[in-house]
């Protein structure tokens, strides 16, 4: 695991240092490679490559990069976990080799089959590969986007980074708000698909490679997608069907078992983050039976609401590895959120980044690579979301009065029915953010015959009349997350799946635990990530992942053989944080520090009057979504730093 940076200046005509600007841009990311270091410079042509180094595989100096061989050279960040195997392929085709490291296997993998190396590579990778007798660089990214690549081009110049705080060490870089990217950001709490918060810097979409020129041509391709595993597994669903569970369950556990034995690949210790929920357990629990017993570590609340420390422990107890936990207070959540900006470069609002950052530091403090579970909720139909809202969309399809409904709700404004509730309050159940919920349910009755319209408002924390409320003004449609999908299946549960495997699972849920992990040094894999389980699960019929109200119901079965039934089974409870109640306490003077109205009404970003309101009404216990108050002062945080 590594960082990466880099640019071509087309336009260089020895105007600034190269070298020490290529140096710096690297340095900037030291947290993620404080090992080893090493640059690659082409002064003639503009052309710099810069690599930080985490050694992982191969600790000796012959995993040094830039790595060179004939007319290529390589930076590498991640880890293809099958090297070995790719290795005596190319051995086979008379290469030989002097480093252990999967950077060779991977530099040489493609000076033998070029771009067509890339479907041979099972792990995580983000790569830019210089071909010296082209001239032309090519970037390419893992299939799900567990690594991260951004991009920047303008005026001929053109850069690459694993974060985008390398960009800022560039004299081209021009920092300029995407307003795009502002609203994505505020109607989700993180930045999808390709945009970025600046203007000219991309993401490299999941599965995509890029290639750029020497005239600046630049040209993206896909050479994986999700998507067509959905449609061909509705395609195949009656021969799925017709197959014996146990049958399913085993195929499931070797395809699992695989994958997850390939992540213990590594010359240093590895680790896990156990929460005691259905999917780290079966990750734990399945290495376990493989003679495997990780170091296991949680983070735990004194809020008991968000606290699933004891059921880790339990889990741990059983499974008898080495576990260790540790309890987060009001005061270690302080001196966290003061290091959000810098972690996080960009905006970005999931407050659950805060016990992944204690996580990530509680295990480097043992080990240099921990495994994460990431992926199975959304392969599995884990969320809660998924069954409220397919019940949901059920419900109102039946609903013989729809018409008659949706005309009452329009003419029953938020602020009004917000009133009406504070009026009855004692009649109703409490809802801390009653005005939202009534918002998002007029939105959903108008679309209540488009499923996928409804699962994209119930994502949504700003409304697009919020965002108009709060200055945030478009000629014609807001960006969504729909924009993003590009086939549709028709069951709504398994769009609802797609819907987060594009948006939320690799802009959002991989951005937190890459950023968190490699903050500290520590490499973090995706076990159910492998892209072998990815074609598995896609095709699977949902009627194995949601059975009679049971969530994940082929990867619990499969669980069941391992671990106690009733060790793992009670309601999901996400990696939560107490936001809410830190923020009505000991932490709500910062919100007034950076959500006052004077600083907002200089700014000139958002309607200062708006801000306001939000946050008196916040602060009263006026039916406000205190996730709103949250991403205004993450992203006032991150403006200081970053503007």
């Amino acid at each position: 695991m590594c960082r990466i940076a880099g640019f071509w200046d087309l336009t260089y005509r020895g105007n600034y240092d190269l070298e020490r600007v290529a140096v710096s841009m690297r340095d900037s990311l030291t947290h993620g490679g404080p090992d080893d270091a090493g640059v690659y410079l082409e002064p003639e042509r503009g052309l710099a490559l810069g690599h930080r180094r985490l050694s992982i595989i191969d600790l000796s100096p012959s995993g040094h990069q830039p790595m060179e061989f004939d007319n290529l050279v390589i930076v590498y960040n991640g880890e293809v976990y099958n090297f070995t195997e790719i290795k005596r392929n190319l051995e086979a085709e008379g290469y030989t080799f002097s480093s252990n490291s999967d950077t060779e296997v991977v530099l040489k993998a493609f000076h033998r089959w070029g771009t067509d190396a890339v479907h041979m590579f099972r792990g995580m990778f983000a790569f830019a590969i210089w071909d010296k007798r082209e001239r032309k660089l090519y970037l390419y990214r893992d299939r799900i986007g567990v690594k991260p690549l951004y991009f920047y081009y303008r005026d001929g110049t053109f850069m690459f980074a694993s974060e985008i705080k390398s960009f800022h060490r560039h004299p081209k870089f021009r920092k300029e708000l995407n307003e795009v990217s502002l609203a994505l950001y505020l109607q989700y709490g993180y930045i999808s698909g390709n945009y970025s918060i600046f203007k000219n810097t991309y993401k490299l979409p999941p599965g995509h490679f890029l290639t750029i020129d020497s005239k600046g041509n630049i040209k993206t391709t896909k050479y994986w997608d999700v998507e067509s595993l959905f449609i061909k597994g509705e395609k195949e669903r009656e021969k799925w069907l017709s197959r014996p569970e146990e049958e399913l369950i085993d195929e499931l556990e070797e395809i699992l078992t695989d994958s997850f034995k390939l992540r213990l690949v590594s010359d240093v210790p590895v680790g896990m983050f156990l929460s005691g929920g259905i999917d780290s357990t079966i990750v734990s629990a399945l290495l376990v039976k493989e003679g495997v017993k990780p170091k296991t570590f949680t983070i735990g609340f004194y809020e008991e609401t968000y606290n699933e420390a004891p059921y880790a422990k339990k889990i741990a107890e059983f499974l008898g590895t080495d576990h260790t936990e540790f309890y987060c207070t009001p005061k270690e959540a302080l001196d966290i959120i003061h290091k959000l900006p810098e972690i996080y470069d960009e905006p970005f609002g999931d407050s659950s980044a805060i016990p992944t950052y204690l996580v990530s530091k509680l295990a480097k403090s043992q080990v240099k690579v921990s495994l994460s579970a990431d992926g199975g909720d959304e392969q599995f139909c884990g969320y809660t979301r998924y069954w409220i809202v397919g019940e949901r969309i059920k419900k109102l399809s039946r609903l013989p009065f729809i018409s008659l409904l949706k005309g009452a709700f329009r003419l029953i404004s938020p602020s009004l029915a917000a009133e009406i509730y504070r009026t009855f309050s004692f009649m109703f159940p409490k809802w801390n953010n009653f005005k939202d919920k009534y918002s998002k349910l007029r939105k959903v009755l108008e679309a209540y015959q488009d499923f996928r319209l409804q699962y994209d408002i119930s994502n949504k924390l700003f409304l697009e009349e919020d965002l108009g409320d709060l200055g945030v003004k478009f000629e014609g449609r807001y960006p969504t997350n729909l924009d993003f999908l590009e086939v549709y299946p028709d069951n709504p549960m398994e769009f609802m799946m797609l819907y987060d495997l594009k948006t939320y699972l690799p802009d959002d849920i991989l951005v937190k635990v890459d950023r968190a992990t490699m903050s500290v040094s520590l490499e973090g894999r995706e076990p159910f990530l492998d892209h072998k389980i990815l074609e598995w699960t896609s095709r699977l019929p949902v009627e194995f992942k949601w059975r009679n109200g049971i969530s994940k119901y082929l990867l619990r079965k499969l669980l069941y053989r391992y671990v106690p039934k009733e060790l793992v089974d009670r309601p999901k409870q996400g990696f939560g944080v107490p936001v809410y109640e830190w923020f009505k306490s000991e932490l709500k003077e910062l919100y007034r520090e950076y959500l006052n109205f004077e600083r907002i009404k200089r700014e000139g970003i958002f309607n200062h009057q708006e801000v306001n309101r939000l946050l008196n009404d916040y602060l009263n216990d006026r039916g406000v979504n205190h996730n709103k108050l949250w991403l205004l002062f993450v992203f006032e945080m991150w403006k200081e730093r970053w503007m």
